[in-house]
């Protein structure tokens, strides 16, 4: 299938420009571009029109789970009918392997993986691998480790047979279950859950890790006679089938004769290994390689997996040392299109991922925890990456050195340098104004603080919101109580906070709970809060991180929804970081005021529906509350319904990739199968 696009309006401002430039950029075979978005300027629909028009598999690559999932649920809402699937680090939490010799101190990899994000990630490999009209929103957890595709793809299992009179083609009974369990599928007598197979007589069953769907294949002697797509809740027949694909339950795979060949590599590493700490006299080291070292070979021989395979990927996949893992990147097409959003952030953290991971397994080689090869199992390198990547558009309304670096080198003389810029607005907005005013008393204005609280007031009386950004957590917290003592109703947000209850916040400000948040870094990229006028960052002098010419213009931009948006910066200096941000947003209004009154376009304020978690649970504001009262009154049949519809709940958010919902529920359903036990008690 071809990309199409389905959208309910046309590309307006500058977005009809970017989109022919971005085009022709990649049809002359310029490799990269950077589409310079202002926020709010549609930067997405942009992206979106460009695959269109070139239709190529597309990666794009975000800097946390929480964009990743917003970018992935718009493309879906353009290409409904086109695979855009979401690929992130399946674990909700982590800790890795690690060693502390100073204290003497080993850490055990500890992790605990999402199931759904985990079926989403082979969705996504599956996808890419059988069909070219694919989108893929990644985090940077595109860059780590994956097993080889070319082992992954040879795995895949095709079956005939059945429904539409393929008559009897296929496997037989026993080889399919060989195959399913080469394939890392996992039999079981009990229910059947993603990755898991069951044989009972003539009728084998098999969930798929990609999907919740049970492929059920009916046999008749040594032939298929039918297969059926059936519920996995109602067992209720979707569909006749002519043929099944089923892919690896796991994306380590290996056929017979490699994994014998890396078993035998693994023991000759673990020799050489041996020798030399014994050369060394480190008698503890080798002995502890040697246990645990001898106990994975016996688990992957016997079984075909262990914990920790991972660090044995480079023999798996028949790599040399130090020769780069395989990775997302390598399951496209060689002709595929990288799109890397908030590409001054992205791309930074792209860089940083090698070196933290190369120090730990250092550590854990050198004290017999890993064998060397363990090293081998890491994220790229940037050159690494570098080398990967075919053609690419960074998208940022702040790009860093990098960009530019790379795209004011055009492949073609006649091509400018290759910095598009998208800064009018379909909706007319313009960029805040802003003003600087002194920190200390002896200016003009008073304190930064008493200044605050006057500008705060005057948006109150007008139902308008603030943020106000600062230095550090501290500072956050005790300004927040010095704004409550002065009766103003104030909330702090930095990185201590839960997901759920920033997300709670940040709807309660919109709603006038609070009519200003306080916050430190957490108040820049992604956050679309139309109801702010003013936004205030105090000590904007100094100079750092948080008060660079790339943060200030990106907290800026937190004002530019609103047409009365305005930004006030405090400092008794004008710092380069200042005056390069004011420059350049005075630059942007230029250019939009002057588009505004050419066109006679009037601004006007973006208007978005308050989403309220609470209230998307089975239509209930106070859900818990709720729960409470049943636990009271209900009977447990009753119970039973409500878990069953809160758990199909559930799983709707979750295919929907909107995880704080589904951890709502996921608790509630706790907290119903926990009243429920009582009565079990009770009948005992």
């Amino acid at each position: 299938m071809n990309f199409n696009l389905h959208s309910p309006y046309q590309p307006a401002g500058d977005q009809p420009k970017a989109i022919e430039q971005l085009t022709a950029g990649l049809v002359a075979g310029e490799r990269a571009q950077t589409l310079l978005g202002v926020t709010g300027s549609g930067k997405t629909f942009t992206m979106a029109n460009v695959i269109q028009n070139v239709q190529r598999p597309t990666l794009v690559i975000a800097h946390n789970k929480t964009l990743a999932a917003q970018l992935c649920n718009e493309f879906r809402e353009f290409f409904p009918e086109n695979a855009v699937e979401y690929f992130v680090s399946y674990y909700d939490y982590y800790q890795p392997e690690a060693y502390m010799p100073r204290t003497d101190t080993y850490i055990e990899k500890e992790a605990m993986i999402n199931e759904e994000i985990d079926r989403l990630r082979h969705a996504a490999t599956q996808a890419v691998l059988s069909r070219r009209d694919v989108i893929i929103v990644a985090s940077v957890s595109c860059i780590y480790a994956l097993g080889s595709p070319e082992e992954y793809e040879r795995s895949v299992l095709h079956v005939e047979g059945g429904g539409g009179g393929k008559g009897g083609q296929g496997l037989a009974r026993n080889e399919l279950l060989r195959r399913l369990t080469d394939m890392q599928f996992e039999r079981t007598t009990a229910d059947l859950t993603r990755g898991h197979f069951r044989a009972r007589g003539d009728i084998v069953e098999v969930m798929p890790m990609q999907e919740e769907i049970i492929y059920r294949l009916v046999y008749e002697g040594e032939r298929i006679k039918a297969m059926q797509a059936l519920d996995p809740i109602t067992r209720k027949i979707r569909e006749e089938l002519q043929d099944v694909w089923i892919f690896p339950a796991k994306h380590y795979v290996v056929s017979q004769p490699r994994q014998a060949q890396a078993l035998r590599d693994i023991r000759f590493e673990l020799q050489e290994s041996l020798d030399r700490f014994d050369r060394e006299g480190k008698v503890l080291e080798a002995e502890r390689l040697s246990r645990r070292t001898r106990f994975d070979l016996e688990m992957i021989q016997n079984v075909g997996y262990c914990n920790g395979i991972e660090n044995y990927s480079r023999h798996f996949d028949g790599r040399a040392p130090g020769e780069p893992p395989y990775t997302l990147m390598d399951y496209f097409p060689k002709d595929f299109l990288m799109m890397i959003d908030e590409s001054h952030v992205t791309v930074s953290q792209i860089g940083g991922m090698y070196n933290g991971d190369r120090a730990r397994k250092n550590t854990l080689v050198e004290h017999g925890f890993r064998l060397p090869s363990a090293k081998d199992n890491r994220p790229l390198q940037f050159s690494e990456f570098e080398e990967r990547i075919g053609q690419v558009i960074f998208v940022s309304a702040t790009p860093g050195k990098y960009e530019h670096d790379l795209c004011f080198q055009p492949l073609t003389s006649n091509l400018q340098p290759l910095i598009i810029e998208q800064i009018i607005r379909p909706t007319g907005l313009v960029d805040p104004e802003i003003t600087v005013r002194g920190v200390t008393s002896k200016d003009m204005y008073p304190g930064q603080v008493e200044d605050l609280i006057a500008e705060i007031v005057l948006r109150v009386k007008k139902k308008e919101r603030t943020l106000v950004t600062t230095l550090t957590k501290k500072m956050a917290e005790d300004l927040t109580e010095f704004l409550i003592e002065k009766g103003i109703k104030v909330q702090y947000l930095h990185s201590d906070v839960q997901t759920l209850d920033r997300i709670t916040t940040l709807s309660d400000l919109r709603r006038g709970v609070y009519d200003v948040i306080v916050g430190v870094n957490l108040l820049r990229e992604g956050l679309d809060l139309p109801e702010v006028t003013l936004v205030a960052i105090l000590d904007a002098d100094k100079e750092g991180f948080l008060r660079s010419e790339t943060s200030i213009i990106q907290t800026i931009g937190r004002a530019a929804r609103n047409v009365k948006g305005e930004v006030i910066l405090y400092a008794d200096e004008i710092t380069g970081s200042v005056k390069r941000a004011i420059k350049e947003t005075e630059r942007r209004r230029k250019i939009q005021l002057a588009y505004n009154q050419e066109y006679g376009i009037t601004p006007k304020s973006i208007e978005k529906q308050i989403h309220d978690i609470r209230a998307m649970l089975s239509g209930e504001e106070k859900s818990t509350e709720a729960i409470l009262k049943l636990e009271l009154t209900a009977e447990p049949h009753e119970i039973e319904f409500v878990i069953k519809e809160k758990e199909h709940d559930m799983r709707e958010a979750a295919k929907k990739l909107d995880f704080e919902t589904a951890a709502i529920l996921r608790d509630e359903i706790a907290m119903l199968k926990k009243e429920l036990k009582k009565f079990d008690g009770v009948h005992e």
